[in-house]
């Protein structure tokens, strides 16, 4: 575990950072006492599709429409 004062770490920021991402444990502290701990942010993966084959098939709205459906939108023209 890394410890270093608020003072050191506004001038060694950008070496805390790397340390906190290599995975070492980095704690700024207020003369003795730990006040924050540096963790970087971890990464999530996007999924598409996460419910892939659970849920069916949907309607094809490409497909043509029947003559009695296509009588309903149809205003008499």
């Amino acid at each position: 575990m890394q410890r270093v004062t608020i003072h050191a770490a506004k001038t060694y920021l950008s070496r805390l950072i790397e340390a906190a991402l290599a995975g070492e444990d980095v704690v700024i502290s207020r003369g003795n006492t730990p006040v924050v701990r540096l963790v970087p942010i971890t990464k999530r993966t996007f999924q598409i599709g996460p419910l892939a084959g659970q849920l069916g098939t949907g309607p094809d709205f490409l497909a043509p429409m029947d003559e009695a459906n296509l009588a309903l939108w149809d205003d008499g023209r």
